[in-house]
């Protein structure tokens, strides 16, 4: 039982989300900047949309090594796929009509909402 607790502390102190500085450099600052976007012309946007997803997929991953955070383990690999769609969709290829923007939008609210609380209800805050 003791190593179980220290194992987990030993995480804590290495999850940049458990920390509310690096957790809003690494993810509510490129979140804000998507906001932002969102009045933009779509270039822009999807040029915004497509590296904030990528650097906050890339500290999941990152994140996820360093302490095994469950929840990175999934937002990761999903933050990389809804770049490649914004991608898809500023280029003409992911067909999502005229409110495909609040579509990747609203998907990205709410995929990553309940990948992080359903992962982290179902497996904890920390697996290996």
């Amino acid at each position: 039982m003791a190593d179980e607790c220290d194992a987990c502390s030993d995480a804590r102190t290495k999850d940049w989300a458990s920390d509310w500085r690096t957790l809003a450099g690494l993810w509510g600052i490129p979140g804000a900047a998507m906001l932002a976007a969102g009045w933009l012309e779509p270039l822009p946007r999807a040029v915004i949309w497509t590296v904030m997803l990528i650097w906050m997929g890339a500290a999941c991953v990152i994140n996820a090594r360093r302490c095994g955070r469950t929840h990175c383990r999934l937002t990761g690999p999903f933050f990389v796929v809804m770049a490649a769609c914004v991608v898809g969709y500023a280029a003409g290829l992911l067909p999502l009509g005229p409110h495909g923007w609040a579509i990747l939008g609203g998907t990205i609210l709410l995929g990553n909402a309940a990948l992080w609380w359903g992962s982290e209800r179902a497996w904890g805050m920390f697996s290996r």
